[in-house]
């Protein structure tokens, strides 16, 4: 795992500017640097690379690598790397070192672009292909890896992390308000977009080019679970299809466990994280080391659950407990780690597991993406029992007009639940539209379009993001499937993923997730929805592979995902830098919201209203984000 910078400047501007860049991203990459320049009549440019040592860790590792008319720099791990070099050495290829970048570098020289198909991992790879005077950029299929590119005028520039633009003097700081607007609807900003200007993500599973004889790019798509998800289902029995994910979980977790360096497991005593630490221990004799965090508030609090697990299993467990000191220390920081604006408070424990685990190892495995790809959400069983709200029905205007109606007399019986009305209003507003991608937005929206049209005194339009896929999957997929499709192409890759690799990057640690092995993910796409959610069971297949290691009745509880008692802290030690950050006159000086609703947002939630939670966090997140970056 490492941190990758680079630019083309026409303007040909000077090669310490590429030493900041990269310098600017250090903590991806403690172990050691590198940096490549060329440049010609018309440009002048370079490759950076920030090595966080993980496979070969002598010097034949070092990025950037070259060969022949070749230079490469990367971030991530392929780990199949071994088959494919025997491949290659099968053809007449040599190799000086045990790196898999050796490896991808010469896969390039013998496939060109279509070397990208052979690759099972995580990777951001940049090439600079001089012989075809391209640069080209790779990202893997699930967007575990990121990868920014900018381009305005006659610069170029790509990065790991947002935060090495700001080191080139070309970047232009320019609030993107079509974002800011994405961000207030999500929490997150979808891929392809980003919260400046002329500054783009790298859609997972796409590749891009650009041609320095014109300076012209253009992004390529070589992979799109969609794609398996329109297949036809895979004819096979329920026996077949638990062996069958059980091979390519094991598979695909071994596959994660090859390094050089220590290696351990974050575990919450959930079905994911747990199938993974089943699966690797049951295999060994040596303790597996394992991770978690817990709460002293006992309804956010999986410490216990993870415990019985890790006894269970035998693990070598190491656990912490979060308090309001450690968040309080901790917030005031998270512009540092997520450069952008990003609403998702799980990232305080997320960025304490990995501390905690990097004291012990440099390589943890993370489970992230069992819900999306075996359907484990509560809001998937939900949308079963309304299987028709992607259909479009004649009479659902009629029913929200209705509701319309009937709202203000309903509310009068429940003035105080303002979670009902939350509620009530958004399937008003899911009847009212026939737009699919629309309906997905709303399920699990902060802001509704309207609130935030009310929010924001800037002009934003509406753009499309992965969201708008729905209308390449087949009309007669059910509903679960469009969910779970849409689900890994924006939430898991832009929030789940974002927010893992930040927190573990921060600290020099590789996040490895074996759960989005491609092969898993083609496998589980094609199967019928009855095996992901069976008579009301929840992620019924993966469920049913664990119960074969761990007893049924350690693993059963409530889900509570990576829930944070961030509602009771924010009316306690936290209160104070709420008041601070979401204060009138601050918010004047910005002109971006209308404050009389941000205070009114504010006040509401300290009066009691806990529904509003998550639009403060996002408030309060996004004017940590503008003191620190604009």
């Amino acid at each position: 795992m490492c941190g990758i910078s680079g630019f083309v400047d026409f303007k040909r501007r000077g090669n310490e500017i590429l030493t900041d860049m990269i310098a600017s991203i250090n903590h991806r990459g403690p172990d050691d640097q590198g940096c490549y320049f060329f440049s010609s009549e018309q440009y002048s440019g370079g490759l950076a690379h920030a090595r966080l040592s993980i496979l070969d860790l002598s010097k034949n590792g070092h990025q950037p690598m070259c060969f022949e008319s070749l230079v490469m720099i990367y971030n991530g791990e392929v780990y199949n790397f071994k088959e494919i070099r025997l491949e290659l050495e099968g053809k007449g290829y040599s190799f000086d070192s045990n790196s898999d970048t050796e490896v991808l570098l010469k896969s390039y020289h013998c496939w060109g672009a279509e070397a990208v198909n052979k690759f099972n991992g995580m990777f951001a790879i940049v090439i600079f292909d001089k012989a075809l005077n391209k640069i080209i950029m790779f990202r893997d299929r699930s967007g575990v890896k990121p990868l920014y590119w900018f381009k305005k005028d006659d610069l170029f520039m790509f990065s790991s992390e947002l935060k090495s633009f700001h080191q080139h003097p070309g970047f232009s700081k320019e609030l993107n308000n079509d974002s800011l607007s994405l961000y207030l609807q999500h929490g997150y900003i979808p891929q392809p977009h980003t919260i400046f200007r002329n500054t783009y993500k790298l859609e997972a599973g796409h590749f891009l080019e650009l041609d320095l004889r014109n300076f012209k790019c253009k992004t390529n798509k070589y992979w799109d679970v969609i794609d398996f998800y329109n297949k036809p289902k895979i004819k096979i029995s329920e026996e077949e299809a638990l062996c069958e994910t059980e091979t390519l979980l094991k598979s695909a977790c071994e596959y994660r466990m090859v390094s050089d360096v220590p290696v351990g497991v974050f575990l919450s005593g959930g079905y994911d994280s747990s199938a993974v630490t089943a699966l690797l221990q049951s295999t060994r004799t040596e303790k597996l080391k394992t991770f978690s965090i817990g709460f002293n508030e006992e309804r956010f609090n999986e410490a216990h659950y993870a415990k019985k697990v890790a006894n269970y299993l035998g693990t070598e467990h190491t656990e912490y407990y979060c308090t309001q000191k450690d968040a309080l220390n901790i917030i005031p920081n998270l512009p540092n780690i997520w450069d952008e604006p990003f609403g998702d408070v799980s990232a305080i424990p997320t960025t304490l597991v990995s501390q905690l685990a990097r004291k012990n190892v440099t390589v943890s495995l993370s489970a992230d993406g069992g819900d999306e790809i075996f359907a484990g959400y509560d809001k998937y069983q939900q949308i079963l029992k309304l299987q028709g709200i992607f259909t479009p029905i004649p009479c659902k205007k009629t029913i929200s007009n209705i509701l319309d109606f009937a709202y203000p007399h309903i509310t009068k019986f429940y003035k105080k639940n303002e979670n009902f009305n939350r509620r009530y209003n958004k399937a008003a507003l899911m009847l009212a539209t026939t737009n699919e991608s629309e309906k997905l937005k709303l399920i699990s929206c902060y802001f509704t379009p309207k609130e935030i049209n009310e929010l924001l005194n800037t002009e934003f339009g509406v753009v499309n993001t992965c969201f708008d896929d729905i209308e390449n999957l087949n009309s007669n997929l059910g509903s679960l499937d469009k969910m779970l499709a849409i689900d890994y192409k924006t939430y898991q890759s832009d929030d789940i993923l974002t927010k893992v690799d930040r927190a573990t990057m921060s600290v020099g640690l590789e996040g490895r997730e074996p759960l989005l092995d491609y092969r898993l993910i083609e496998f589980i796409a094609q199967l019928d929805p009855s095996l992901k959610i069976k008579s009301g069971e929840k992620k019924y297949l993966l469920k049913t592979i664990v119960h074969k290691y761990i007893p049924k009745e350690i693993m059963d509880r409530p889900k509570m995902g990576f829930g944070v008692p961030i509602s009771d802290w924010f009316k306690d030690e936290l209160k104070e830098l709420l008041m601070f950050y979401l204060e009138e006159g601050r918010l004047l000086q910005s002109k971006i919201f209308n404050v009389s609703k941000v205070i009114s947002i504010r006040d509401s939630y300290l009066l009691g209203n806990d529904a509003n939670v998550n639009k403060v966090w996002c408030l309060l997140m996004f004017e940590l984000w503008r003191e620190k970056w604009m």
